[in-house]
């Protein structure tokens, strides 16, 4: 009987509360994890399960069984992540969780460098702007934006991007100028939430309520919106470098700094606690901070050519 195979199906089936969800995660036959566990049942002699018609619960023995074999798979899993750190060459499957907009903008026109480094290394990237529980679907990184979402993650600075007001020539040309935040009462601002936005100039700062034609949860919706002549709105540099550089969109009210909250402005990648880093996993967000700051970080609009005021 292979007993870690064995107790990593129990444990799953523990944590799951079913066998078929143990099995499809695991991605074997319900009745491979239904002979497993009786396997370990018979050879300890004692029910370790509790079934019911709608949930699997252990047993007092079930939950002392689990905990053991919990430690026995961490162990074992942190020699084996030991062993493989010790390998000279990355190699293996990264699994990635990246926002779709960035990923597409920023990571994936990167793949081709980091393949010819590191050949060894496949990447199966997730471009998805939901929420992921990194521990519990497997992710090896999670590329993010802002605050942390879990403080039991080790997180990674890998860049940080600037906040520019922007709008398009269009938009600007049709209404009255801009010279100071308080001019954005009268003009149609694309939110992402908060209706209050903070500027500053040496000395001086500025809160401005304001208000637009459109509210959206995701800075990519804003930016199209800019695009399509909507209103003016607050949006980061990673996004709108290339529209700024060409003239599409302009810089409003360059000279005030918009402010938002210190962590707004990071890029993190963040990952489980391991006992011992994978090589495969240190390699690529080494490679990452080195790219993403060189492509990222500082940027800035031209001067003159894309400022409006």
């Amino acid at each position: 009987m292979d007993y870690l195979n064995a107790m990593r199906y129990f444990v799953r089936v523990v944590e799951l509360g079913s066998l078929s969800r143990a099995a499809q995660e695991t991605a074997v036959k319900t009745s491979t994890i239904s002979r497993a566990v009786g396997g370990l049942e018979a050879d300890l002699g004692i029910a370790l399960l509790n079934r019911s018609t709608r949930r699997l619960h252990p047993t007092e023995a079930g939950f002392d069984f689990y905990g053991r074999a919990c430690r026995i798979l961490g162990n074992f899993d942190a020699a084996c992540q030991q062993v493989s750190c010790l390998s000279s060459r990355a190699q293996g499957v990264l699994k990635i969780h990246v926002p779709c907009t960035f990923g597409c903008r920023h990571v994936i026109p990167l793949l081709p460098e980091f393949y010819a480094r590191y050949p060894d290394v496949k990447l199966d990237v997730r471009l998805t702007d939901a929420p992921v529980d990194i521990i519990g679907s497997g992710i090896d990184l999670a590329i993010f934006f802002g605050r942390l979402p879990d403080s039991a993650l080790i997180a990674k600075k890998l860049a940080m991007h600037g906040w520019i007001l922007c709008a398009s020539p269009a938009y600007l040309t049709g209404h009255q100028p801009l010279e100071h935040p308080q001019d954005l009462c009268r003009h149609s601002c694309l939110l992402a939430g908060a209706e209050n936005w903070s500027f500053a100039r040496a000395d001086e700062q500025v809160e401005v309520q304001v208000s637009g034609p459109l509210q959206a949860d995701a800075r990519e919706a804003l930016f199209a919106g800019v695009r399509c002549d909507l209103g003016i709105a607050l949006l980061p540099t990673w996004l709108i470098a290339d529209d700024l550089d060409s003239g599409r969109l302009l810089r409003v009210l360059a000279d005030w700094e918009p402010r938002l909250p210190a962590d707004e402005g990071t890029i993190w990648g963040a990952y489980a606690p391991k006992k011992a880093v994978p090589r495969k996993l240190r390699v690529f967000i080494d490679f990452m901070e080195q790219r993403l700051r060189q492509r990222i970080s500082g940027t800035r609009p031209r001067q003159g050519k894309a400022e409006f005021s």
